[in-house]
């Protein structure tokens, strides 16, 4: 059996306990949770997300938290970060809210939480759905509570650089018996087949042949592996010392760079998962030649996450808004990040610092 079966329900099963949620649905990818939970969010039975509808979004995510979000016609109003944490500047967010706003997503980005006690009396008191795109941050704690467990969606990556791998893959994380029901029908064909007893999406007919084939929803075909399940399930298993041995390793980091006046690297929130460092240039200092050092010292780096969406060509396709970017811009500009991974690699932080001392 090489298609989604026991293995990828043991798995789902095991990471909703894990991080406390009732329903968990896997799917191919991170980018795919993102697209299925959005979706089932327009199919609720009351009170669903409709195109035109306006969604709030930080100006630096992946690509995939924002494509979903235009795919079915909402209108994206950018939020800038706060240079520090690289998160959503909650001292803008509210701001940004009008009437027509229905949905704020929030993203913990490269580990790091966002500001949920902020965040989520801001939906509370303005009546907005909460969405998490979590795929960065897995394993992360604020108030002593995991991300991607705050909204009433939270979706996850288990990509294979992510913080465990099922080589792809991606899941979505609710509370809402509704929302599971959907997204397991989103994501094989829209059909009503493996829903669980219950389901309040659907109304079950008496014959199982055409029970069998009934389609009810428009969705996709983003079914994960059974090997991805089987896989998944081990990993859960090492998630927390990969946790321990990422903290290790950022708390080095963190002592090497802190007091640099070069950089300005993550103030971390609550307790992060550390993805990665980040490392964003002062404006003083000639950024090529910290990337030539990098380079020459065969130390590899890449933007931060996406970089700032409002400076990619594919903007364009957009229904949006601009409530500010400045310091998304700066971190695009003047940005990047280097790896972390769930092993010591201490040694190596070491090296990198020696290898920048001379800038």
């Amino acid at each position: 059996m090489f298609t989604m079966g026991r293995h990828v329900s043991e798995f789902e099963a095991e990471f909703a306990a894990y991080f406390g949620r009732r329903y968990a649905v896997m799917v191919n990818s991170g980018s795919s949770a993102n697209l299925v939970a959005v979706a089932a969010l327009f199919y609720r039975k009351d009170n669903p997300l409709r195109p035109g509808d306006e969604v709030i979004v930080p100006c630096i995510s992946w690509a995939t938290t924002f494509y979903p979000l235009q795919q079915y016609g909402l209108k994206l109003r950018f939020v800038d970060i706060d240079i520090n944490t690289l998160n959503i500047d909650v001292e803008q967010l509210e701001r940004a809210i009008t009437p027509e706003t229905r949905m704020i997503v929030a993203v913990s980005i490269l580990g790091n939480p966002c500001r949920f006690d902020r965040i989520r009396e801001i939906c509370q008191r303005h009546n907005l759905i909460l969405f998490e795109d979590n795929c960065e941050s897995m394993g992360a704690v604020y108030d002593g509570r995991y991300t991607g467990t705050f909204g009433l969606v939270g979706t996850f990556s288990t990509f294979f650089s992510h913080h465990i791998s099922t080589m792809e893959g991606g899941l979505i994380l609710t509370d809402d018996f509704e929302i599971d029901c959907l997204c397991r029908s989103i994501r094989n064909h829209g059909w009503c087949r493996g829903q669980p007893e219950g389901s309040p999406i659907f109304d079950k007919k008496d014959s199982d042949f055409y029970e069998a084939y009934r389609f009810i929803l428009p969705g996709y075909n983003v079914r994960p592996m059974e090997i991805q399940g089987a896989v998944g399930k081990v990993q859960l298993k090492k998630l927390d010392a990969f946790l321990k041995a990422r903290r290790a390793n950022a708390a080095h980091f963190v002592n090497l760079f802190k007091d640099d006046k070069r950089f300005i690297i993550q103030q971390e929130t609550g307790q992060s998962s550390w993805f990665c460092f980040t490392m964003i240039v002062n404006p003083d200092v000639d950024r090529t030649a910290v990337l030539n050092a990098l380079k020459n010292a065969e130390i590899e780096f890449r933007i931060i996450t996406g970089g700032n969406m409002l400076r990619h060509d594919v903007i364009k396709y957009f229904n949006y808004e601009v409530i500010s970017s400045k310091q998304a811009d700066i971190a695009h500009d003047c940005g990047f990040f280097v790896g972390n991974h769930p092993v010591d690699v201490r040694d190596k932080i070491s090296y990198l610092y020696d290898s920048l001392k001379g800038i």
